[in-house]
């Protein structure tokens, strides 16, 4: 018996550093700062503040990667959260948007900070400074509703 688990640790050592080897790509692609959120719409500073915290890491090309995002697997999970936020909002390409998706993503963002959805629960398990307090959602919700106010339905 002592012989099998002996094995089998030593495979699940070679296994995780095997994995090791296959990383994905931790990139922020370029910015054009005509594209970004900032150049078209009034973002107040505390909205900034908010977005930047909560936000960001996911939604822009402006990710910080941490030490954990070098290890497999946790580093094939962040990229696909990663890659996953940025096609459905990346405020860094913000201006590639038409205004009717402009409208809509501003009523998401207010729907899904609400709802508690976003920030993601995962993700402030490590980030506990993202977490949104009620005055952070009310704040973001009146920009949002302020914002979409200029947008067609």
């Amino acid at each position: 018996m002592k012989l099998i688990l002996k094995i089998v640790v030593v495979l699940l050592v070679i296994g995780f550093i095997g994995i090791q080897f296959v990383r994905p790509g931790h990139t922020n692609p370029p910015v054009n700062p005509a594209d970004t959120m900032e150049s078209s719409t009034a973002v107040p500073p505390e909205v900034a503040s908010i977005l930047g915290r909560s936000c960001a890491d996911c939604h822009s090309s402006d990710t910080h990667f941490p030490w954990y995002s070098q290890v497999a697997p946790v580093s094939w999970w962040l990229n696909n959260h990663i890659n996953e936020g940025r096609r459905e909002l990346n405020i860094s390409q913000w201006n590639t948007y038409n205004d009717k998706k402009k409208g809509r993503k501003l009523g998401e963002i207010c729907e899904q900070v609400q709802q508690g959805e976003m920030p993601l629960p995962s993700y402030l398990w490590i980030h506990r400074d993202a977490a949104l307090s009620e005055a952070d959602v009310k704040t973001l919700c009146d920009w949002t509703a302020s914002e979409r106010s200029k947008y067609p339905e």
